[in-house]
């Protein structure tokens, strides 16, 4: 059996740059991905992830995306690969909504650049939009998107360049900690480890089975729509932009990409940052009900007028969610802290890919981390 110093389960949004780190640092680590890498079976496919800073979630979010933000210049300049795209952020719902009053106050307490704006004073800045005069009206202008399969290609490719052993298409069937050692058994050997990092996404809870915290996945729709005025919506026209309506639905979209910059689905993305239907990761219903995106087209039309003519592609992808929506970063109880997981982390997890795979790396290797991750330990599910 080959023994590495960390080994890392799930080569995608936290595994990839966990790899990189550890690789970086001249650490002997192996990767394994039961898919493809990248792959769209979980959590990351879909051509772009929303990145921002004044965090309605959570105040205590900003510190890991101070170090995000970094994060991802630091491997786009050790690569030479553009992977953040700043194109702003629109968000707009009722004053005292969750999303603009949590936006709002986040940003005042960081002093993160924000617009604060009127429906009638944002109209002419936005003129694609439809604003309901009860509307507040903010603009990120440091925000944008991480391109994903993107982002996973890059820290892999670099992390093997860099000494990493990249396994895909081989499946963790059991792992253990005995006597000071990780044993792992895949569906093709066995290997040992002084410790392990588990980022397996929607898999997680079917690795371990154990784990103090109730995770649910569900499956959510992406829809790419035709816009009737397709210049209109394009990357340096249209921004980023996210909505909570008046029914307390969160929605969000990106402006058209082009198709010679950027793979993937055609036209504008739309979807509901809500949990979907719970499912099996394993046996998710892949294809689709009639009308079953007519939720976000409706909402397109309603707040940006006539601007969806037809769905483009439809596509699915899944949400690890914790019991309170916030991620799950922490040593394995039972384990001396010879291993790690970084899971549940809810449909807003991607944008801190770059800043989670390095505080698990250092959690693997140093034990601890700099950065202030205890509002996001097991033990508060207790």
């Amino acid at each position: 059996m080959k023994h590495y110093d960390v080994i890392v389960t799930g080569v995608g949004t936290m595994g990839a740059p966990a790899c990189w780190y550890l690789a970086k640092n001249k650490y002997r680590v192996l990767g394994l991905e039961q898919f493809d890498i990248p792959h769209d079976q979980g959590s990351h496919a879909g051509q772009s992830r929303i990145i921002r800073k004044a965090y309605y979630e959570h105040p205590n979010y900003v510190a890991l995306l101070e170090r995000a933000y970094q994060n991802w210049r630091e491997i786009e300049k050790a690569t030479g690969a553009q992977l953040y795209y700043k194109t702003g952020l629109l968000y707009f719902g009722g004053e005292s909504s969750v999303l603009i009053n949590g936006t709002r106050e986040t940003a005042k307490q960081f002093n993160i650049p924000l617009d604060i704006l009127t429906a009638d004073e944002a109209a002419p800045r936005f003129p694609a939009a439809k604003f309901h005069s009860h509307h507040q009206v903010l603009y990120e202008p440091d925000a944008g998107f991480i391109t994903p399969e993107k982002a996973i290609a890059v820290y892999t490719v670099d992390a093997i360049s860099k000494g990493a052993d990249i396994h895909a298409r081989e499946k963790l069937m059991t792992w253990k900690y005995t006597g000071g050692i990780i044993e792992v058994e895949t569906d093709k050997a066995k290997y040992t480890a002084d410790k392990i990092v588990i980022c397996a996404g929607a898999w997680t809870k079917k690795i371990m089975p154990g784990l103090q915290a109730d995770l649910t996945i569900t499956r959510q729709l992406i829809a790419w729509v035709k816009p009737k005025h397709w210049e209109k919506f394009t990357i340096g026209n249209f921004s980023c932009w996210f909505l909570n309506d008046d029914d307390g639905n969160l929605f969000y979209g990106f402006p058209v990409l082009p198709p010679k910059d950027f793979s993937g689905p055609v036209g504008l993305k739309l979807a509901h940052h809500k949990p979907g239907e719970p499912t099996d990761p394993d046996n998710v219903t892949r294809s689709f009900k009639p009308g079953e995106e007519k939720i976000l087209i409706d909402v397109f039309n309603k707040y940006f007028p006539g601007a969806a003519e037809n769905v483009l592609t439809l596509k699915t992808c899944l949400y690890n969610n914790s019991a309170d929506a916030d991620f799950i970063i922490d040593f394995i109880p039972g384990t001396d802290s010879h291993a790690v997981v970084a899971t549940g982390f809810s449909g807003h997890g991607f944008k801190f890919g770059s800043a989670v795979g390095e505080i698990v790396a250092d959690l693997a290797t140093k034990g601890k981390t700099d950065m202030p991750i205890g509002f996001l330990r097991l033990d508060r599910f207790k």
